[in-house]
């Protein structure tokens, strides 16, 4: 049987203000699909609301723009399955390996509080199978809690997006919280590379997270080990 994967996208068009669009961070998904599709794993994509995901407009300019998201860009058919994501009541946890949370400022708002997204997170870790993310997408475990109560981050190495990187990256003041602030107050162990938008994946386990967009292939790979 040919491991299954479960990508989750956000439904966020943009930030407090209407004006300023965000949206899915495009090669934080391809990336990953790549890598899995090289595996032959199947892969399905769910988002908070189940239909369109909108694409974060910073990562469709270049030098952000690469070969894998200009392909997915190009095939109607892949650009297809971010136009109709499945909603989290037509996912049965139970066919699933692994779970990859994408990114993009988006997600901060539609991620941490999904409690569907959740209790399909909850099932696939508690019958043995991956938990993963990759740049903001760790929003996405915030507040998962397993079956005894506990947050899942608990007293487990994380990353994701860093403050430092937020500063950098000119959007401090446009976002509703400080991520890695908040995944510390859970009792998470984060960490991060020693220089900013360096590639860095860390492995707790059968817990996997990426810190930013470039992270995203050393991510799935550290996954698809595992599977």
């Amino acid at each position: 049987m040919s491991k299954r994967i479960l990508h989750v996208v956000t439904n966020v068009a943009h930030y407090d203000d209407p004006s300023q669009p965000t949206g899915l961070w495009l090669s934080e998904l391809t990336h990953a699909w790549d890598v899995f599709a090289e595996k032959g794993f199947a892969q399905r994509i769910v988002s908070p609301k189940g239909g369109p995901s909108p694409l974060e407009p910073r990562a469709l300019k270049w030098p952000l723009l690469d070969a894998s998201a200009k392909a997915w860009l190009a095939d109607e058919k892949r650009m297809a399955l971010l136009s109709m994501t499945a909603r989290p009541d037509e996912i049965d946890p139970a066919e699933y390996d692994a779970i990859y949370f994408t990114g993009g400022h988006a997600v901060m708002w539609d991620f941490p509080d999904d409690e569907a997204l959740q209790a399909i997170t909850r099932a696939i870790w508690e019958r043995g199978g991956i938990v993963s993310s990759v740049c903001h997408g760790y929003c996405g475990l915030l507040n998962t809690r397993l079956s005894d109560g506990s947050l899942l981050v608990a007293g487990r190495r994380v990353t994701g997006f860093s403050w430092v990187e937020e500063i950098l990256a000119g959007v401090a003041k446009k976002i509703p919280y400080n991520a890695e602030d908040e995944m510390k107050r859970r009792g998470a162990r984060y960490e991060k590379a020693l220089l900013p938008f360096l590639s860095h994946a860390v492995a707790d386990g059968r817990l996997v997270t990426g810190q930013n967009p470039f992270s995203a292939t050393a991510t799935a790979k550290k996954v698809a080990a595992l599977l």
